[in-house]
């Protein structure tokens, strides 16, 4: 009987983190407004994506999350689980393309929330921390999968030429952008008394401000990558979006990614990744 209702929590657990990561990326792409990305007001550099088809997409990816967590479940972090998760990870690339007819909307956040999934799963309720859980993730991350493809991507060109730091090294040291960076000041916002939506733009704008974004890299160069920094930094120097100076600032941002053709998708994922640790960290999960 008790074996039973674990498995029965178990999958509930699961269910609950899965229904976490498909929120997390609602949270992330209706954001608005954001430089460069997609959002309620407008498709930012992106010719090839609508609101809408990113919404699909996060619906579709739901359940590849909860696989995740499934497999994960009673397992100690392994080359054998990195390697199951993998190939749940390549089977959502393939469905979210059949989803998007060949469009890559979340191919990133795949990567990162998938990770993280797991890693929520890993973890003891007691210790379900955003912090915790980002530390198993990069112990998950750190570990090869020897069936993964060595393909081609423009974030991973432009991450060897200017020999920086792409998605892959990221998660191996556990998402030092979201503890270091993301979470802080999310997590400062609300204590400031700013709304939900200003505290997640704040964090993005964290993101943007440090992080070297390989999306932004490949589309504009070190002078994208520049502007970005130096305008991210400004906004939240100004006290970020709550005042109306730095949200003036946002928006003319936005307008400048855009003539650039710029897309900041690396700092977009990494906001939902925050967003989902965050809640994993305020849910039933952790009680």
């Amino acid at each position: 009987m008790q074996s039973c209702q674990r498995e029965r929590l178990s999958l509930t657990e699961c269910a609950v983190i899965g229904d976490l990561a498909k929120q997390a990326l609602i949270a992330e792409v209706t954001l608005t407004p954001k430089p460069g990305l997609v959002d309620s007001r407008n498709t930012g550099s992106h010719s090839d994506l609508t609101l809408n088809l990113m919404l699909r997409s996060a619906s579709c990816l739901a359940p590849f999350f909860v696989d995740m967590a499934q497999v994960a479940h009673g397992q100690p972090i392994s080359v054998w689980l990195r390697e199951q998760i993998g190939e749940i990870g390549r089977n959502a690339e393939v469905a979210m393309m059949a989803e998007t007819q060949g469009v890559n909307t979340h191919r990133g956040a795949i990567w990162a929330l998938g990770l993280l999934s797991t890693a929520a799963m890993v973890a003891d309720s007691e210790e379900r921390t955003a912090e915790r859980v980002c530390v198993l993730a990069g112990q998950i991350a750190s570990l090869e999968d020897r069936h993964a493809p060595n393909t081609f991507s423009k974030g991973k060109l432009a991450s060897n030429h200017y020999q920086v730091n792409g998605a892959k090294q990221q998660a191996q040291l556990g998402f030092p952008a979201i503890t270091e960076h993301a979470l802080p000041t999310l997590r400062l916002s609300r204590l400031l008394g700013h709304s939900e939506t200003e505290a997640r733009l704040n964090a993005l704008l964290s993101l943007t401000a440090h992080l070297t974004d390989t999306c932004v890299l490949s589309r504009a160069g070190l002078e994208g990558q520049s502007l970005l920094h130096q305008r991210s930094n400004d906004i939240l120097t100004l006290g970020g979006v709550s005042n109306p100076q730095g949200y003036a600032l946002l928006e003319q941002l936005d307008g400048e990614m855009i003539a650039l053709n710029a897309s900041p998708g690396g700092a977009a994922d990494l906001l939902a990744a925050t967003l989902f640790v965050d809640r994993v960290e305020h849910s039933e999960l952790s009680k």
